[in-house]
């Protein structure tokens, strides 16, 4: 185990910038998650801590020591990548192995160890077995075993649930991070799925065009995003959005006037921001015309428009509101944020 220091990381590719500066400390232990869309710059700088991508400047340091210059099997780093990286004509034994066996490790001391992983993950019974012959989540876990045998100090994870269907990514979420407390290995984790970051992270770090956007644990940055591109990428359905401006305590836009937290001084051009979940029905709530009701089992998801504004609300409650009905809807006032309309900055 061992902390994990980025300091003002940069990378260009010819004269294209890709990375502008990034600054991330991560503490002995911590299970740190890189999120953004595609192209902000997490997996290269996920492949810069791996040794893989050379910086263009900056420092990494892995337990104190920088390591800019190191290849990969000097780091004491190992990587779990997208597409599991296994070798077909190897059992899942001599898979797993491997790296030791590369090493110089003895027999004895690579069967024991690929033993101790293959217990941790529930694969003793498929040791002999080869890579076309196990499932997607099966074959991820073994590419898990090969990493967690070589003990290092750091656990690097490349996007590594993409390739498998819906239900096994909630289930393979779930042994990472038990395998994570076991180990108590520091990891580095990135996707591009927010609802992965949000269950299994000590802390996100939000990345957007090669710059953090915010640091912060989940909650943290579900109850106060810090921009308006943190607030839109943070929470699924993603938070309403209404631009308007506020005059005389009144927040105006979108063809609909709607209520404002108390104590609120700023007045102008801003964004308003609640999130679906966040909206309640009320009988003395305002006018929502529904467009479109999906019964999920345990919630209702319902678009509707308040004036021209577009918005949606996940409700408790089963909704029974046909299409161009009237539904009314009121805010959680606790639970508003406001952006400054120019910069997108956070004003509440």
């Amino acid at each position: 185990m061992a902390p994990v220091t980025l300091s003002s990381i940069r990378k260009s590719f010819g004269p294209t910038d890709i990375l502008h500066g990034i600054d991330v400390d991560i503490a002995d232990g911590e299970f740190i998650v890189l999120v953004g869309p595609s192209g902000c710059g997490k997996s290269t700088l996920l492949r810069m801590v791996a040794g893989l991508e050379t910086i263009s400047s900056g420092d990494i340091r892995i337990g104190g020591r920088v390591v800019n210059d190191l290849e990969p099997k000097d780091r004491d780093i190992a990587m779990v990548f997208q597409n599991y990286a296994l070798y077909p004509h190897m059992t899942v034994a001599t898979n797993m192995g491997f790296s030791l066996e590369h090493r110089g490790g003895s027999k004895a001391e690579i069967a024991e160890r690929v033993r101790w992983a293959a217990e941790i993950l529930d694969l003793t019974h498929l040791l002999e077995r080869y890579p076309r012959q196990l499932s997607g989540g099966q074959r991820q876990r073994v590419a898990m075993g090969r990493a967690i045998v070589r003990n290092p100090q750091v656990f690097l994870f490349d996007e590594p649930l993409s390739n498998l269907d819906a239900k096994l990514r909630v289930v393979m979420r779930g042994e990472i991070k038990a395998l994570h407390q076991r180990l108590g290995v520091t990891t580095v984790y990135v996707t591009h799925d927010q609802v992965e970051a949000m269950t299994m992270a000590d802390r996100i770090v939000v990345m957007h065009g090669g710059r953090v956007e915010q640091i912060g644990a989940p909650l943290e940055l579900y109850d106060r995003p810090a921009n308006l591109f943190v607030a839109g990428f943070i929470g699924s359905p993603a938070m309403n959005i209404i631009a308007g401006t506020i005059a005389d305590g009144r927040f105006s836009g979108g063809g609909a006037t709607l209520p404002l937290p108390a104590g609120i001084s700023v007045s102008g051009a801003v964004k308003y921001g609640i999130r679906p979940e966040h909206l309640q029905l009320a009988t003395d709530g305002l006018p929502a015309t529904v467009r479109l009701v999906e019964p999920m089992g345990s919630e209702t998801q319902v678009t509707m428009a308040i004036g021209e504004q577009k918005i949606i609300g996940v409700f408790r409650e089963r909704v029974a509101a046909r299409p161009g009905e009237t539904i009314h809807v009121r805010p959680d006032l606790a639970a508003v944020h406001l952006f400054d309309a120019e910069t997108g900055h956070r004003i509440n």
